[in-house]
This record gives structure tokens, C-alpha cells and sequence, in this order.
């Protein structure tokens, strides 16, 4: 890549929610350590495409730029990841960048996630307090518990387990994997697990687990390798217990 000193961009555009989108190509002077962002802050800088003739900067979000906000989810070479640790010299060219299709398009490479922060509401994915004042020192957490809880909490809501889901699509209601992971997470809170069963009859009612189809890809796709079908697998067996405990007591 040091040899070659141009970059070749193919980028998926759409200049609103209702036009149709259409490709641009793209060639900007190669950098040592470029990743896609600085890529595309190079065409913002000098919005001019291949072809040479003048044309609007492509439109995409990045916040923190170190795999932690989540906000640069795109489709890299038909790979759903992180824009910003997507390094050129990494990456096969011409290098073909789309939007999550997953998602309502916005512009461009934008796409309008709100469908994961509704679906983190109807979990409840929170751990209700009464009151500000100081509760006092909480109950020990084992140490396994706190490793299983830490690789959970690393979810940004980036949206690419919903993205590589074949189970996410215009035909189904699913939430997404990463919904079980956020549940698993606040039901092993040691307050969490007060309300642990309104999250799993969450959980377990429209477009919950029942719509998994246990690919296994949101595993493979998460940037932060949170173990999302173990938690899958562990809701769905408190759910059932859920679901007896239930039974009986009628």
C-alpha cells in the first residue's frame, strides 16, 4: 500500500430518507495509518469525485474515533464494523462503503438507530433508584459474576449484530441480540433483579427470542466480541423457569 498513492472510494450515497441511493466513486491522496474516517474527511475537505467534477461532502456521524461510541457503524466491503478502526492499509480496494441497511437511511452513510433505544425502553434496560441520598455500601458481587456482567456492559448500540442478523429484516420484529445482552446484564444486578421478570416477559413477548434464529452471526460481528449467544441461550432458560414458576402458581 506505501507504493500506491491514491486511495479508491466507492460510497453508497442517498441524498435523503426518500430518494434512492446511487454510488460515487472517489480517489484521495493515500496517507500512512488512514483509516475510513480520515478517508472521508478527506473528501469533506475536498469534495471532488473521481470523474473530477465538484460534488456535496459525504454525510456520515463518528464521535469518540477508539471503538467506544459506536456511532461510525457502516458497511465496509460487505462487512458491518466500526469506521474508525477500519484501516486502509487493511482493506481491499476499491473500497466500497455503504449504510447499515438494517436501519431508515438519513443521508448518505447516517442512518437513524432509534429502533434499538425503543427497544432498550420496552426491557427496561435500567436499574431503577428510590431516591439521591447514599444507599450505603451494596452486597459483594462474585467475581465471576462481575467478569460476565463487565463483558456485557461493553455494548455501545452500534447496531451491527442487528445489521449481520439474517433474523433482523422487514418481515420480523426482532429486537435483536442485543437486547439479551443488556437484559442478562441488569437482571445479574444484585438492584437490577428486583425487576428482573417485567424484562423477561419483555423479553419473551414480540419480537423477542422466540424470533432468534441462532445464525450465530451477531457473535461473530460484534467489535467489542461481547458473548451474545451465551446470553441468548441463558435468557431463554430463565425465561422458561419464568414461564413455570408461573404455571404452577396458578
Amino acid at each position: 500500500m506505501s507504493e500506491q498513492q491514491t486511495v479508491h472510494l466507492i460510497i453508497t450515497r442517498q441524498d435523503g430518507p426518500d430518494s434512492k441511493p446511487y454510488k460515487e466513486e472517489f480517489r484521495i491522496p493515500y496517507r500512512k495509518n488512514m483509516n475510513v474516517i480520515s478517508a472521508l474527511m478527506e473528501i469533506q475537505r475536498n469534495p471532488v469525485n473521481a470523474e473530477g467534477k465538484e460534488t456535496t461532502p459525504v454525510v456520515w456521524e463518528s464521535n469518540c474515533l477508539e471503538e467506544v461510541c459506536g456511532a461510525c457503524s457502516m458497511v465496509i466491503n460487505g462487512r458491518p464494523r466500526q469506521a474508525c478502526t477500519a484501516l486502509i492499509d487493511h482493506l481491499e480496494q476499491p473500497i466500497r462503503i455503504e449504510p447499515m441497511r438494517t436501519f431508515p437511511v438519513v443521508r448518505d452513510l447516517i442512518v437513524d438507530r432509534s429502533r434499538m433505544f425503543d427497544a432498550l425502553k420496552r426491557v427496561k434496560a435500567w436499574i431503577p433508584i428510590d431516591g439521591t441520598y447514599d444507599l450505603g455500601p451494596g452486597p459483594r458481587i462474585p467475581e465471576t459474576v462481575r467478569q460476565w456482567r463487565y463483558e456485557l456492559s461493553k455494548c455501545m448500540t452500534c447496531g451491527v449484530c442487528l445489521e449481520a442478523c439474517p433474523n433482523v429484516n422487514s418481515k420480523s420484529k426482532f429486537m435483536g441480540p442485543f437486547v439479551a445482552g443488556q437484559v442478562a446484564l441488569f437482571n445479574s444486578h444484585p438492584t437490577g433483579e428486583m425487576n428482573k421478570d417485567e424484562r423477561l416477559e419483555a423479553l419473551m413477548g414480540e419480537g423477542g427470542l422466540q424470533e432468534c434464529g441462532n445464525s450465530q452471526n451477531c457473535v461473530q460481528s460484534c467489535p467489542k466480541g461481547i458473548p451474545l449467544t451465551t446470553a441468548i441461550a441463558k435468557m431463554n432458560r430463565e425465561g422458561t423457569k419464568m414461564l413455570f414458576r408461573k404455571w404452577l402458581s396458578v
